[in-house]
């Protein structure tokens, strides 16, 4: 096990699985104690996807122990500012610091174009996808302040947070929200050593994209359109021939941003979108 991250404490929002999940579980492999929540249960009731679970969670938990790292993990809402910033208040006083923040709890819904989605479906994306990550960063800033080593923000935003795409309005605009958190985070808390980026994934193996609503949504010419079906179409997006990216991929640019590699970046949109940007 090589320590990138060596004695270093991270908070990371949804993780319970996913990229959330990959992002501690990468972070604990370089030497890092984890602070972990996760809502653990639905945002709306009428998301195409089925929301993680406490069962979830206490998965990443065994992941990270089993890598001998310590992890607090706590049931949280990021829309919930009082309950985040009591976990982590109590995360850190258990671990004793706060150095790593990786704001990537996210959600996606809808599918409708703009002029006719849901009143609901747009405030819940913009509560946890933009408001969700302010509310965790506000919460972390006093920590990381207090410990005098500056530290290292990253957020969770997409390649949607670059450039727009139809029938997802509401996360275009959310996650290209994220966008502008990031750099204004980063101009105010430079002089304190924080660094503050985010990071863009295009298409990424987890329950948020592999599910029948966006196979669906992607293939609409089908009844019933499987994994195949989506890679087909998905692939079209990219310059390299795939259909989409792991978990771990977008891990390994977090971990590189939240080390000391990456000790003079702040200010920077990272992609790992298998060239969707050149598109």
């Amino acid at each position: 096990m090589s320590a990138r991250v060596a004695g270093k404490v991270a908070f990371i929002t949804g993780a319970a699985r996913g990229q959330g999940r990959s992002h501690a579980e990468r972070l604990a492999q370089e030497g890092a104690d984890i602070i972990a929540v996760d809502i653990c249960g639905p945002i709306s009731a009428n998301s195409p996807i089925a929301p993680a679970t406490a069962d979830d969670l206490a998965q990443t938990v065994d992941l990270v122990k089993g890598l001998g790292r310590r992890i607090v993990a706590a049931e949280v809402d990021v829309r919930d500012f009082g309950a985040l910033q009591a976990a982590l208040d109590s995360g850190v006083e258990q671990l004793g610091r706060l150095d790593i923040v990786v704001a990537n709890a996210g959600i996606g819904n809808g599918g409708q174009t703009l002029d006719k989605t849901s009143e609901t479906d747009w405030t819940d994306m913009i509560d946890v996808n933009l408001s969700g990550v302010w509310k965790t960063v506000k919460a972390a800033v006093p920590h990381l302040l207090s410990g005098g080593r500056g530290g290292s923000i990253v957020l969770t935003s997409s390649v949607g947070g670059l450039k727009a795409y139809p029938h997802t309005g509401h996360y275009i605009a959310a996650k290209h929200g994220v966008v502008g958190l990031m750099r204004s985070f980063a101009v105010e808390l430079g002089q304190h050593g924080i660094r503050v980026n985010s990071v863009h994934p295009t298409n990424v193996n987890t329950p948020m994209f592999m599910n029948d609503a966006t196979m669906k949504l992607f293939r609409p010419d089908l009844a019933d359109p499987g994994p195949d079906d989506l890679k087909a179409i998905a692939q079209v997006m990219h310059t390299l021939p795939v259909g989409w990216v792991e978990p771990v991929d977008i891990s390994n640019a977090v971990l590189f941003l939240a080390s000391e590699e990456a000790r003079y970046i702040t200010g920077l949109t990272l992609t790992v979108d298998a060239g969707s940007m050149l598109k």
